[in-house]
């Protein structure tokens, strides 16, 4: 909409194929290409802005994305992101999650980058600008949501996959308590705020 050229790239392909109707509904040229953000396929400086949108921040190997993203992105541009807090309600749902299925050894909560101390030491020597956001989850109600989540969410669908009926109940009672507890909507709908943080890396 700006008019720049633009490439979207994701590791999952049905994601990258719903891209691609979209802006061909809004006719807007955008080139799409699977790739692994841990190894980016373009050149060094090859762009003058890098975004992810609560995306990166699941990689496994973050100091390998941060710095795919920084060597992408030419001298004077800058990486565009916004990241789940851990203190915020997507942090609490990873924290509810960890208590029912362990993450794999070695690999750091993605809601890490969500700090600006985690940050700093992503994008060594690099300025960087952050600053905390809200957005509003809206849902019919907390099962609407967990049923939604549940299906759609990598994060939560595959929690549930690693657990057994009695386990995942036990998830499912967990889950649905941490919505009650953040539900803003006054019985008017589901309403969870859920702080992220909005960054902008500006290469140095």
């Amino acid at each position: 909409r700006r008019f720049v050229e633009v490439v979207s790239t994701d590791y999952v392909g049905a994601l990258l194929e719903r891209g691609r109707e979209r802006a061909a509904a809004e006719r807007l040229p955008v080139a799409f290409r699977e790739a692994d953000a841990e190894a980016l396929p373009f050149p060094d400086a090859g762009f003058d802005v890098a975004l992810s949108t609560f995306g990166v921040m699941f990689t496994p190997d973050q100091e390998r994305a941060a710095a795919e993203l920084a060597r992408v992105v030419r001298r004077g541009g800058r990486v565009g992101l916004t990241n789940w807090t851990p203190d915020g309600f997507i942090g609490q749902l990873f924290k509810t999650i960890g208590r029912h299925v362990p993450p794999p050894a070695g690999v750091k909560s993605p809601a890490l980058w969500g700090t600006e101390a985690r940050l700093e030491e992503l994008f060594p020597g690099h300025r960087i600008q952050a600053a905390p956001r809200v957005f509003n989850l809206r849902y019919r109600s907390a099962a609407h949501w967990l049923e939604v989540f549940r299906t759609w969410y990598g994060p939560v669908h595959r929690a549930f996959a690693a657990l057994d009926a009695e386990k995942g109940k036990a998830l499912e009672s967990d889950i649905l308590a941490l919505l009650g507890r953040m539900d803003r909507g006054g019985g008017n709908g589901l309403v969870v705020p859920s702080e992220y943080l909005e960054v902008v890396v500006t290469r140095r």
